[in-house]
């Protein structure tokens, strides 16, 4: 299972999955939450809107770990680089929870 939400938590930060509304709205449950680091917080609708204009940069994931906290809920937590052209990276604790499940047998 954690790989599982690894691969499905890398697709969301890669480039070609951020700029597709179809895919991230595949990804994202219709009650999903976002916790900006500005503390805005932003439901599935604008995540979707924000993420076609981001860009093509670069990203991947360190220190991935998945924790149950109770039966089918699990905790999510890694670090999300990001590689800026210029070469510097950028660093961001995010975090994840939820009842995973799969709908329509994705």
């Amino acid at each position: 299972m954690t790989e599982t939400l690894r691969l499905l938590e890398d697709r969301l930060l890669q480039p070609g999955e951020r700029g597709s509304a179809s895919d991230v709205s595949e990804l994202l449950a219709d009650d999903f939450v976002e916790f900006g680091s500005s503390g805005r917080i932003f439901d599935k609708k604008q995540i979707v809107k924000a993420l076609r204009s981001a860009g093509k940069i670069q990203r991947s994931i360190s220190d991935f770990k998945a924790e149950a906290l109770a039966p089918g809920v699990i905790l999510v937590t890694y670090i999300a680089v990001q590689y800026e052209p210029n070469g510097q990276e950028k660093y961001s604790l995010r975090s994840s929870a939820g009842n995973w499940s799969r709908i329509n047998g994705k």
